[in-house]
């Protein structure tokens, strides 16, 4: 089977979350505001935990649902930062 193409890969976004108990809290507030077709299609997927902050990557198409779905969780997760590359953000 071949590679894909660079332009048939899916573009990642990287972002920096903070809050408290983030490692149940992120998934579940993207699960409540965009259900699970649409946390299918965001391509969710932990980079690195942490209790206070983490990094997640998302598809680029589905950056601003993510980021309305952690702005109506009651729980307190605010993005810090979004960047196309980890080094970047780090």
């Amino acid at each position: 089977m071949k590679p894909l193409k660079p332009s048939m890969r899916e573009n990642k976004r990287y972002l920096l979350v903070k809050g408290n108990g983030l490692g149940k809290n992120v998934k579940k507030a993207i699960l409540e505001g965009i259900g699970v077709l649409g946390l299918s299609k965001a391509g969710f997927s932990w980079i690195k935990k942490g209790e206070e902050s983490a990094i997640i990557a998302v598809n680029r198409e589905a950056l601003s649902e993510v980021r309305a779905s952690f702005a109506i969780s009651p729980e307190k997760i605010q993005v810090e930062r979004v960047s196309g590359s980890l080094k970047k953000l780090r």
